[in-house]
This record gives structure tokens, C-alpha cells and sequence, in this order.
């Protein structure tokens, strides 16, 4: 195959055998790899979230998750395929040690190893399979220089999109072999026709380890794609809280620092983003009512997902009172329109200098104007008192000069409304 480097072609550039069959991958898009992992992704949350623990205090705690094995993530893990790991590898380095059966995913436990090391291994220490793998991969990719990454084939695909494949089949070994390359030669951050880096892939696909390697590698944590959305956006909207979790305990390379606060371009930070999404199962629940036993344990575990990543990003330091840039809702405005209690009351005693109860929107509407205007609502009454406990000014108007109280549909379920609105019932 030619391949091109600044309009001229190569011939035979010495690209190995095993790597051009991932060519193969490329006539799937993207979406689709991602959408073959998903079934066994959801399956390894399910198994997560069972060892979830928190503290009993009901203020955001900081989460706490059994990680499974490092080793033993993704598809990439089976080496079946190379024979049994050598007892003395040929290139030794020295590995920390692997995640705790129990604890944090923390500093020590991500640490990558060093590619470049030439360190003999410390007595009674052994190799693990995924460090192994990654000397497999160095010795695969030895004759691809970080030049070739960057030439173009006769189709105008690069290499590059290698790392994009990698990272959405979850092949971490290959992966953290690509990027060392092509961080040398500043193409890591390499966009594909969506803009998408392969940061935003491993986010889309929930390979935290690999969100981490390529962080410590140099990747973009603010780079954002077609829809202005950065990794941030793509964990929230998909409810990836490990691989939040994973940039969040990942310090970024040099100055850059993770923008909690920047807006994609529906003018949404990624609070916002898990907000909404959370909002989505929450109303799902309500249309389907009494679903079948697979599908409301599918239901809980999606929803809790969404909370964590939501108390997550509050770690991070997002803010839960930053307006979006079209209608000025709050997080609390957006939770208000689904009548979510559960986040409702997450916001709502999340320590804050200023009261947000009575914080307006664009059009003057406060969360008692939005909640007082939903229509057949389970949770409205709820939702109602919890506002009004929490201070909430039933005499505020909007820019129409419309104190919620009128705008309170009419019927039965509006006259307890008002009830409410009144004073009457608050604390029943």
C-alpha cells in the first residue's frame, strides 16, 4: 500500500502485517465499535455500582468504588493470542503495584508504566499481564516511527485513526503504545471527521484507563468536537463515571486545567448535560410505569450512573448555579422542569454562599414559577414543598408580572398547588 508524507508517496514504509488488519476496522465507523461494547460496558457498571459505597452523611461524599482489576479490562485483555507472558521478559521495567481489592482508584494504582525504562524488577515483584502486553505492542510497533503515524493513505485516512480505533475497542496495551508515538511528534490530539479525539472516544466508550493513559500522555482534556461538547460533556451525557472519576484523579500535563464551566454549543456546561440526562430516565420511569424486572433494574442502575456523575463534576468544582447561555437555567431550573426531587434536593443543600431557591432564569421564572406550571406530575406536589421548605418566594414574578400561583394548571391536582403556594400542608 502507498501511503503519503507531505504529497509524496511512500512505498512500503514497513508498517507491521498485524497492525494494517486493524484497517479493517475502519470501514466501520466509530459509533458502531462503540456500540459493540456496550453491551459488556454495562454489564461491568451494573457490577460496580452493586460495590458502590458512600458515607451516611447525605451531603455529596466523594465516591467510592471497587475498581475491577486493571489487568482484566476491556477486550484487549486475553493474550491467548501472543502465548504465555515469558517468565523474563526481554525489556524489564519496574511496575507499581496493581488496585487494592477494595478502595480507591487512586494516583499510584493508574500510574502508567514508564516505556522508555530500562529499571530491573524489584525482587518478588511480577509482571502483570497488561504491562506485559504493552511490551508486546513496543516490540509490534518498533518499525512505525511517529513520522509514519502521520502519512496519509491513498484514501487520505492517516494513521492516526489507529489510537481512535484502539481506544474504542478498549484495547489499552495497543493504545498506550500509540500515543506514547504519536505524543512525541504532537498529533495525540488528532480529530476525526466528527472532531473527536481519542480522548473523547475512550470517554464515549467508558475506558477509564485508558482516559487516564492518555492523559498522562498529554491529551486535550478542554479540546472540544463538532458539537462543542469536551470528554466532560461526553461522560455526563452518557453517564460515564468512572472515566470522570479517572480525570479527575488524573492531574493534566503541564498548565492546562479541566474547565468544569465550558458551555457546548446548546450552551450547556457538562452539569447541565448530566442534569438533563438524569432528567430523561427519571420520565422514562414515569411513561413505563410497571416495566418488566430486567428493565426497571436497567432503569435504576442508568439513573443512579447519572447522580454520580452529577456529584462527581460537583467535586471537580462545576458549579451548580452557572447559567446555560439560552434560556439562563440554573441546574436546579433544569431539575425543576422534571420535577426531580431527588437532584432537587442535591442542589438545594449543597453548601453555597447565596440562597439559589429564588434564582431567576432569562424569562424572570423561578424553580416555584416551573414546578407550579407542570401538568400531571407525580412528583409536583413534592417537588413543591420541598421549595417552599427551602425558602422559596411564592409572591416572586417573572418578566410577564406572573406570580406562580398563576400559572398553576386547573383541576384537583391544581387547587392542592395552590394550597401549598399558600402556606397550607407544606410540612404533611
Amino acid at each position: 500500500m502507498a501511503v503519503f508524507s507531505a504529497g509524496c508517496p511512500v512505498t512500503n514504509p514497513g508498517l507491521p502485517d498485524y497492525i494494517a488488519g486493524i484497517l479493517k476496522d475502519k470501514k466501520k465507523s466509530v459509533k458502531e465499535l462503540l456500540k459493540m461494547n456496550k453491551t459488556s460496558d454495562d454489564k461491568l457498571e451494573i457490577l460496580l455500582l452493586q460495590r458502590w459505597s458512600c458515607s451516611q452523611d447525605k451531603s455529596i461524599c466523594e465516591p467510592k468504588v471497587k475498581c475491577a482489576e486493571m489487568e482484566l479490562f476491556a477486550s484487549e485483555m486475553s493474550p491467548h493470542r501472543f502465548g504465555q507472558a515469558p517468565m523474563k521478559p526481554d525489556t524489564p521495567v519496574h511496575f507499581p503495584p496493581t488496585a487494592p481489592e477494595t478502595g480507591h482508584i487512586t494516583q499510584q494504582h493508574i500510574q502508567p508504566p514508564a516505556l522508555h525504562g530500562q529499571v530491573a524488577l524489584s525482587t518478588g515483584v511480577t509482571m502483570s499481564l497488561f504491562h506485559w502486553q504493552i511490551q508486546q505492542e513496543m516490540q509490534r510497533m518498533a518499525g512505525v516511527s511517529p513520522e509514519l503515524l502521520n502519512m496519509q493513505d491513498g484514501d487520505g485516512d492517516t494513521y492516526v485513526e489507529f489510537l481512535h480505533i484502539a481506544a474504542a475497542q478498549g484495547r489499552r496495551a495497543l493504545a498506550y503504545v500509540l500515543a506514547a508515538k504519536m505524543a512525541e511528534c504532537g498529533s495525540l490530539d488528532v480529530r476525526e471527521h466528527n472532531g473527536q479525539t481519542a480522548l473523547h472516544i475512550a470517554a464515549a466508550a467508558n475506558q477509564y484507563l485508558i482516559v487516564h493513559d492518555l492523559l498522562t500522555h498529554g491529551a486535550q482534556i478542554n479540546t472540544r468536537d463538532l458539537w462543542g461538547r469536551t470528554a466532560l460533556h461526553v461522560c455526563a451525557e452518557k453517564g460515564h463515571y468512572l472515566s470522570l472519576q479517572s480525570i479527575r484523579k488524573t492531574q493534566p500535563d503541564g498548565d492546562q486545567q479541566i474547565d468544569t464551566e465550558c458551555f457546548n454549543y446548546d450552551g450547556m456546561t457538562p452539569l447541565h448535560v448530566a442534569v438533563l440526562s438524569h432528567n430523561a430516565v427519571v420520565k422514562e420511569q414515569r411513561r413505563l410505569g410497571n416495566p418488566s424486572v430486567d428493565k426497571a433494574a436497567e432503569l435504576v442502575q442508568r439513573r443512579q450512573t447519572f447522580v454520580e456523575c452529577v456529584k462527581t463534576l460537583l467535586l471537580m468544582g462545576a458549579s451548580h448555579r452557572t447559567k446555560d447561555q439560552k434560556s439562563g437555567r440554573s441546574c436546579l431550573h433544569i431539575a425543576s422542569e422534571g420535577a426531580n426531587v431527588e437532584l432537587m434536593q442535591l442542589f438545594l443543600d449543597h453548601p453555597s454562599e447565596l440562597s439559589i431557591v429564588n434564582d431567576k432564569t432569562l424569562s424572570g421564572n423561578t424553580a416555584l414559577h416551573i414546578v407550579s406550571s407542570l401538568q400531571s406530575n407525580k412528583t409536583q406536589v413534592q417537588a413543591l414543598k420541598l421549595l417552599m421548605q427551602k425558602g422559596a418566594d411564592p409572591g416572586s414574578r417573572n418578566i410577564e408580572n406572573e406570580l406562580p400561583c398563576q400559572l398553576v394548571p386547573q383541576g384537583p391536582a391544581g387547587a392542592k398547588v395552590r394550597q401549598i403556594l399558600k402556606g397550607k400542608n407544606v410540612h404533611v
